[in-house]
């Protein structure tokens, strides 16, 4: 091989590559507007998270914020209604787990994993459609006086677990949390 050749060889692979390498830049500037409309709109992003002032909601009372297009529950449930809810044996329920975001799909349906929590019994926080068809339940209802699915008649008690009808699941828990004491963020 002569040196005219192994010249005329490095050269060619250096056109080579550099072509590829045009190549690859040129397909990325082509994708890249495909794959970067792909990404959430600013309004969308926004609604990653809400905060909710609790301040006004009473004992008994229950308010419903939206939170990604989604009802949330949240109820400020009084001492009876808390009593009542901790009395049932999770083994009788259609559906023992918890559903619970904030603790994983391990927890049971106990009362107070799907609560706020210690010292924050009387807060529940759920997402606020049905398990069965995702209709949304009507709150203070129901043979339990949890909520009340008037499509296909599925009945929750006060901590939110499905107690008789179609629905294979008890309501749902979101991720959140107290920022302050009268202050939820979900999301």
């Amino acid at each position: 091989m002569s040196a005219n050749e192994t010249i005329e060889h490095n050269r060619r692979d250096f056109l080579y590559i550099a072509t590829a390498m045009t190549g690859v830049v040129g397909a990325g500037a082509v994708a890249w507007p495909f794959i970067d409309q792909m990404r959430p709109d600013a309004s969308t992003l926004a609604l990653a998270t809400i905060e909710v002032d609790i301040s006004s909601i009473e004992p008994g009372m229950s308010v419903t914020a939206k939170w990604r297009g989604k009802p949330i529950f949240i109820r400020n449930r009084t001492e009876a209604e808390i009593e009542e809810a901790k009395a049932v044996t999770v083994a009788d329920l259609p559906d023992t787990n918890a559903r619970n975001a904030n603790l994983g799909a391990d927890a049971a349906a106990t009362d107070v994993d799907r609560s706020a929590g210690e010292g924050k019994e009387n807060w529940i926080v759920m997402i606020g459609s049905c398990t069965h068809l995702g209709c949304v339940p009507l709150g203070q209802a129901g043979d339990f006086g949890g909520w009340f699915c008037p499509c296909h008649g599925s009945h929750y008690d006060t901590a939110g677990r499905i107690r008789s009808g179609p629905a294979p699941e008890n309501l749902h828990i979101p991720n959140y949390e107290f920022i302050s004491d009268t202050v939820i963020r979900i999301g």
